[in-house]
């Protein structure tokens, strides 16, 4: 590993990060702790103003008929029971548009990482399925459809926040990944699933469904960030607010019985190895959090990855920290002010370790 802070090394494996069991509860702040701080610019200290939800898809009523917690409505409870902790509105929306962008320069450029590029572009009598699961906006399915547009693109998600100008060989339907697939054996030639951390009680029964549902010889791919802020020359201190948000989020999917980091708990690549998918590959990123690296490339996915928090940090952590944890808006509003001014110092040179595993279903057996 270098010397040097500022220069992360994309796409190799990282030195083993922290063991879950070290961010414990024992460290996490009381809620009281940010409200008796001060804090410098108190321009952060107000949250911006609730957005609705809206989708122009023709569902029924009752589809549409959000929960609303703390101002910012979530997924209706009337088509699951899903516990999904991001809020479905505008606001959050838009961040997670940014975060698209974010991990499409983390590729450079391209979509995914399964070896798929000579497969996908081939022109048959029968066009390739591809299926998004948890495809949020839509935005990944839709630049994939655009991308190939012999693929047939399915994306799935409990939230109808779709557009529906889309291209035609695009569809999204609503659909729940943690109950069991509808779709037959063998439906699909590529499974593209992202930031699921968080909502996903067994891996290793999503992994299944995916093998299942996955053809012969085609491709499943998994990408998550972990939810731990981490810097490799100590400027991010215990007890700092960049240091809180990871400890939080861990204890907080221990009692949610959903967890956070399946990064830093390898989840992910197990759930791959128990499904019986060969050839696994893992893939590593240093994602830096602000603008602090020296590194023009880098530079630009920390701005962006900062973009995508700060665009609406409230969206990220208000169910988590207020539905999970019990605590009040007020003290989530000055939590995130003090969390605000840290992001936002270059002196801080934090980053979130980003993974993908990809798959492939044997041929036979």
């Amino acid at each position: 590993m270098s010397s040097d802070p500022t220069q992360i090394s994309p796409g190799k494996p990282s030195s083993p990060a922290p063991a879950t069991e070290q961010l414990s509860s024992s460290h996490i702040l009381p809620a009281e702790h940010w409200t008796t701080r001060a804090i410098d610019d108190d321009r952060d200290s107000s949250l911006g103003d609730s957005d609705t939800a809206s989708s122009t898809a023709s569902l029924s009523a009752s589809i549409l008929e959000y929960r609303t917690l703390h101002g910012r409505t979530y997924h209706s409870d009337k088509i699951t029971d899903a516990q999904y902790w991001t809020p479905n509105d505008e606001r959050q929306m838009e961040a997670s548009d940014i975060i698209h962008h974010c991990l499409t320069l983390v590729h450079d450029g391209k979509l995914f990482k399964a070896p798929l590029k000579d497969d996908i572009q081939v022109v048959t009598d029968s066009s390739k399925t591809v299926l998004d699961v948890g495809t949020g906006t839509g935005i990944w399915a839709i630049d994939f459809a655009d991308q190939y547009p012999h693929a047939l693109v399915t994306g799935t998600d409990i939230s109808p926040i779709q557009p529906t100008w889309v291209p035609p060989n695009c569809k999204f339907e609503m659909d729940d990944a943690t109950l069991e697939w509808t779709y037959a054996d063998g439906h699909f030639d590529y499974i593209h699933m992202r930031y699921l951390f968080g909502s996903i009680a067994d891996w290793p029964a999503l992994l299944r469904r995916a093998y299942r549902c996955c053809k012969p010889g085609g491709w499943v791919e998994s990408f998550e960030a972990s939810c731990v802020f981490r810097s490799d020359d100590g400027s991010l201190v215990e007890g700092s607010p960049m240091d809180q948000w990871g400890r939080v989020f861990v204890e907080a999917g221990k009692r949610f019985g959903r967890p956070f980091d399946v990064v830093g708990e390898g989840l992910v690549q197990d759930a791959f190895r128990k499904a019986g998918f060969e050839e696994i590959t893992e893939w590593e990123f240093k994602c830096p959090i602000g603008g602090w690296p020296k590194n023009e490339k880098l530079k630009e996915i920390g701005l962006y990855a900062l973009a995508g928090i700060d665009q609406d940090i409230e969206g990220w952590i208000l169910f988590v920290w207020a539905q999970v944890m019990g605590w009040s808006k007020e003290q989530v509003a000055v939590y995130i002010a003090h969390l605000r001014k840290q992001l936002r110092d270059t002196n801080v040179h934090g980053y979130a370790l980003m993974r993908c595993v990809y798959g492939r279903k044997p041929e036979k057996g």
